[in-house]
């Protein structure tokens, strides 16, 4: 499904804590838009919606939609901190291309026909 680093469970557990609210868990979503197409995107939500996936990280979990799950499948996230600042990144082997920031992405026009085929 999707693999979540060590570095960014970290990160997670400390946004969580600082929250102080057992119910609130990740949520990791892709929407249109963005330089390359698609962008990533990140909040803590309380409901969980009938066709989340619900990946369970430790003593937290990650909430992904069914639509965002079909761009995110086999994807890293991660937390990195450098010179330009600090974020969540995802390594998602689906994308074709990607933005300079790793924020946005694209897939193939094929990629679309295959999942929207049924």
């Amino acid at each position: 499904m999707i693999t979540i680093t060590e570095n960014a469970q970290s990160k997670i557990l400390d946004i969580l804590a600082e929250e102080n609210n057992p119910n609130l868990k990740l949520r990791t979503f892709v929407q249109g838009g963005g330089c390359s197409g698609m962008s990533y995107g990140f909040t803590l939500d309380e409901e969980q919606n009938d066709d989340d996936f619900e990946i369970p990280v430790g003593t937290f979990k990650v909430l992904v939609d069914a639509m965002s799950m079909q761009y995110l499948q086999g994807a890293s996230i991660d937390y990195k901190e450098d010179l330009l600042g600090s974020q969540f990144s995802i390594s998602n082997p689906n994308a074709e291309t990607t933005c300079g920031c790793g924020s946005s992405f694209s897939v193939a026009d094929d990629y679309y026909d295959h999942q929207f085929q049924e």
